[in-house]
């Protein structure tokens, strides 16, 4: 069996991965149960983000972006506009094509979710963590964020 530094270190960062992507799952649900986002299917919610972050679009536009079949973009459009969180609306520059967006009531069920999330997180924080754990997580989430720059 071969224990070199190299072969411990890199058994080492492989747990540390797995450990790591369990947790951040777990955060994730966790948080998701604090959203109340109505058990959406994720695909629904990445069409509501979409539109949140890019604004207006048509369907076709958010199939391309998502990486979506036009038609299954279509299913989702419908069962968001059924429960009233997106609406349409005709492009002005060519008719055959419908706008899509956010209704108010979606933008506050976003806000009201995302508040809901950081109070938690907020709260459990604070009552679980002493100072020096605090700490502790604020320099662990700057080791995370050199893992997602780009």
């Amino acid at each position: 069996m071969n224990n070199s530094p190299a072969r411990t270190g890199s058994a080492r960062t492989s747990a540390l991965a797995e450990d790591l992507r369990l947790l951040i799952g777990k955060l994730k649900r966790r948080l998701r149960e604090q959203g109340q986002r109505e058990d959406l299917p994720p695909s629904q919610v990445a069409v509501l983000l979409r539109l949140e972050k890019g604004g207006p679009a048509t369907v076709s536009s958010l199939a391309r972006s998502e990486g979506m079949r036009p038609q299954s973009m279509s299913s989702a459009i419908s069962a968001l506009e059924a429960a009233g969180l997106v609406r349409g609306a005709p492009d002005p520059d060519d008719g055959r094509q419908t706008i899509m967006s956010l209704t108010e009531t979606c933008r506050e069920r976003l806000r009201t979710g995302r508040a809901a999330r950081q109070d938690w997180l907020s709260r459990t924080i604070a009552t679980r963590l002493s100072a020096r754990e605090q700490d502790e997580l604020a320099a662990a989430v700057g080791l995370l964020k050199r893992l997602v720059e780009d």
